[in-house]
C-alpha cells in the first residue's frame, strides 16, 4: 500500500532523479571528518569558530519507525524517526563543508522514506535523490553555503509528506560561519553550552469515548490520523517527542554565567518560543547567522518550517521554564522544557522584600 516508490514521489521530483549525476565518492580532494550523532537535546562535539579548509563531514542517518509513548497518561503513538529519536539529531558543520550523509531504512521498516535539507541546494533540497524503501541505503552530498540554522524533514511526495513530518521525520542542521557568531558589529559570541529542542504538534485519532487510540504499524494510522491533521488541531505540542521530555530529571542544566545557546526548530507550525524568567540576550529569529542578531527579546518567533537559534546567559539560580507561548499549548498540551540552573542568588537583581503575610487592618485613626 506504501511500499511503492513511484505512489509517493512526484514526476518532477523523479524527473530530478534521472536528470541529475550521482556524486563520484573521490571527486574531491578534501580531508573527510565522520560525525558520531547524538539524540537531542544534546548536540555532537564541535569546534565553534576554526582555522581549518572546509572538509567532506560524514553523517549517518538510519530511519527507524516505532511505537512510543508521548505522554503521562501512556498514550502511543506510532513515530517515524531519524536515529529513533523525535526531532532528530542536530547535525553541526561549518559554512564551506560538505554533508556527506548516509540514509539508512531497514528492511524491518514498512515505508518509503527520504529526506529534504532546507540548508541544501537542488532536488527538492535532496528529497528527489534520497529515497529509499525498505532495505535500502542512499549517499547524498551537498555543500553548505547558507549559513545558519535549518530544518531537514521526510518528504516521500502527496499527503505523506505532513504525515510523516508530524510523525516525528524532523530534525535541523546548524552551519556555522567559519569564523563563528558574531553579534553583527564584529564582536565574536561564544557558546558555553548548546542545546536543540525540536517542537512536534501531533494529531492522535480518539474513540467513541474519547480515548486516544492505538495502533500496530504506521500504515494502520495514516486513514485516521490524516483525518485527525485535515482539522489543524494538534492532540499535543511538545518538545522532543514527549510531554515532559525535558523537565524534572531530564531539565536541561546549567550555571549561573554560561551562555547557553538554544537552537528551536518546528518543522509543520509556527512557534514562539519564551524562556520565563530569562531573555534572549541575541536572537536569530530567522536562524540565519549571515542576519545580524535582535537583542534582548522576551518572546521569539519561529516560522513553520523553519528553526532559530537564541543565546542567553544565564543570571540567576532555579527553574527556568521554557515555552511556547501559547500558554495552551505549554500547559495543557505538553510544550514545556526546564532549565535547571545552579549557583548564586543576586539580590539586586531580584529580591521579596516581604514575604506574604496577612493583610494588616485598615487604620482607622
Amino acid at each position: 500500500m506504501f511500499t511503492r516508490r513511484a505512489a509517493l514521489i512526484s514526476a518532477a521530483a523523479t524527473a530530478l532523479m534521472l536528470a541529475t549525476p550521482a556524486f563520484a565518492a573521490d571527486d574531491l580532494k578534501l580531508p573527510r571528518q565522520k560525525v558520531e550523532l547524538v539524540a537531542p537535546p544534546f548536540v555532537h562535539a564541535h569546534e565553534q569558530a576554526t582555522k581549518q579548509g572546509p572538509k567532506i563531514i560524514e553523517f549517518k542517518l538510519t530511519i527507524e519507525e516505532k511505537k512510543v509513548v508521548i505522554d503521562e497518561k501512556g498514550t502511543t503513538f506510532q513515530a517515524m524517526t531519524f536515529n529513533g529519536s523525535m526531532p532528530g539529531p542536530l547535525m553541526v558543520v561549518h559554512e564551506g563543508d560538505y554533508v556527506e550523509t548516509t540514509l539508512v531504512n531497514p528492511a524491518t521498516n514498512t515505508m518509503p522514506h527520504n529526506i529534504d535539507f532546507h540548508s541544501a541546494t537542488g532536488a527538492l533540497g535532496g528529497g528527489a535523490l534520497t529515497l529509499v524503501n525498505p532495505g535500502e541505503q542512499v549517499v547524498l552530498r551537498w555543500k553548505a553555503t547558507k549559513t545558519g540554522v535549518f530544518v531537514y524533514h521526510c518528504a516521500p511526495g502527496g499527503p505523506m509528506i505532513p504525515w510523516h513530518v508530524v510523525s516525528g521525520m524532523n530534525g535541523a542542521v546548524m552551519v556555522l560561519p567559519r569564523d563563528g557568531l558574531n553579534d553583527g558589529k564584529g564582536r565574536a559570541l561564544k557558546y558555553d553550552k548548546v542545546y536543540y529542542i525540536g517542537e512536534q504538534d501531533m494529531y492522535v485519532p480518539r474513540d467513541e469515548k474519547g480515548n486516544f487510540k492505538s495502533y500496530e504499524s504506521p500504515g494502520e494510522a495514516f486513514t485516521e490520523t490524516e483525518e485527525v491533521m485535515k482539522k489543524l488541531i494538534p492532540t499535543h505540542v511538545v518538545f522532543n517527542g514527549k510531554a515532559g521530555a525535558l523537565t524534572g530529571k531530564n531539565a536541561l542544566t546549567a550555571n549561573v554565567g554560561e551562555n547557553v545557546l538554544i537552537v528551536h526548530s518546528q518543522a509543520n507550525r509556527d512557534s514562539r518560543p519564551h524562556l520565563i524568567g530569562g531573555h534572549g540576550d541575541y536572537v536569530w529569529e530567522t536562524g540565519k547567522f549571515g542576519n545580524a542578531p535582535e537583542v534582548g527579546l522576551e518572546t521569539w518567533f519561529i516560522r513553520g518550517g523553519s528553526a532559530g537559534a537564541a543565546l542567553y546567559k544565564f543570571q540567576q539560580p532555579g527553574i527556568y521554564a521554557y515555552v511556547t507561548h501559547n500558554l495552551i499549548e505549554a500547559a495543557d498540551l505538553g510544550a514545556t522544557a526546564h532549565f535547571k540552573v545552579e549557583g548564586k542568588w543576586n539580590d539586586d537583581l531580584m529580591m521579596q522584600v516581604k514575604a506574604p503575610a496577612d493583610i494588616p487592618a485598615a487604620n482607622t485613626n
